[in-house]
């Protein structure tokens, strides 16, 4: 199993890793020392209603991709015999 820092933790869960860490240094270090200690799935469910507060607090920036328009895509035309 691959080990996740708490930064990626932070990242998958769309927290700030930067922000939250310039904004509430003292809950930051506490989470990162915690996190380190337990398996992400165990910190989740004990800090669940304070991490969607810090989520909201401290959103990510998503990088808005945009999507390539296909062309639809001409059907073969079958040739149907002809039938006297």
């Amino acid at each position: 199993m691959e080990q996740v820092n708490f930064k990626d933790y932070l990242i998958g869960k769309k927290i700030d890793p930067g922000a939250f860490a310039k904004g509430e240094p003292d809950r930051f270090k506490e989470f990162n020392l915690l996190f380190d200690q337990m398996h992400p799935d165990s910190f989740t469910a004990q800090k669940l209603f304070l991490i969607n507060k810090i989520r909201r607090a401290y959103q990510l920036k998503e990088e808005v991709v945009e999507k390539s328009v296909k062309k639809p895509m001409m059907r073969p035309k079958i040739a149907k015999p002809k039938t006297n």
